[in-house]
């Protein structure tokens, strides 16, 4: 019996691996999650919007920070109303994505509201996590 299981040892020690999935590069998955994520805004989607946080992120607000996805969305949701958001349709200018190790990227980007009569625009620092085959906002700081 021994004389089997040493060759088919080597047999697949041999072989060469099964490849792996291709992975989509860091930034046009980051980029295409931000695109969800704003799509899901202006059509007052509140799960679809936060579906780019992790559960854990950290949102910073000028008042101290917002610990977890539920605390976050609960900032967002007077906003939503099923049909679009009160504050207008949400825009982003991706300005630089660096990345941080394998696992961990930053995003500087310029988000823009455009209202009925309005327009607001600020900075936001995003830092995402890659998480099982997506990448998710563990932290927050957008001003």
């Amino acid at each position: 019996m021994r004389r089997f299981i040493v060759p088919i040892a080597v047999m697949i020690a041999a072989a060469p691996a099964a490849a792996a999935p291709a992975q989509v590069p860091a930034e046009t998955a980051i980029r295409q999650a931000m695109e969800a994520s704003a799509a899901a805004w202006n059509a007052g989607d509140l799960a679809r919007f936060m579906a780019v946080y992790a559960d854990d992120a950290v949102f910073v607000t000028p008042k101290g920070l917002l610990r977890g996805k539920a605390a976050i969305a609960a900032k967002y949701r007077p906003s939503f109303r099923g049909v679009g958001n009160a504050r207008g349709a949400l825009t982003f200018a991706f300005l630089e994505l660096r990345g941080i190790d394998p696992r961990h990227a930053m995003l500087f980007a310029r988000w823009t509201l455009t209202g009925p009569s309005t327009v607001e625009s600020g900075m936001t620092t995003l830092v995402f996590e890659r998480r099982g085959t997506g990448w998710q906002i563990i932290a927050d700081h957008s001003s």
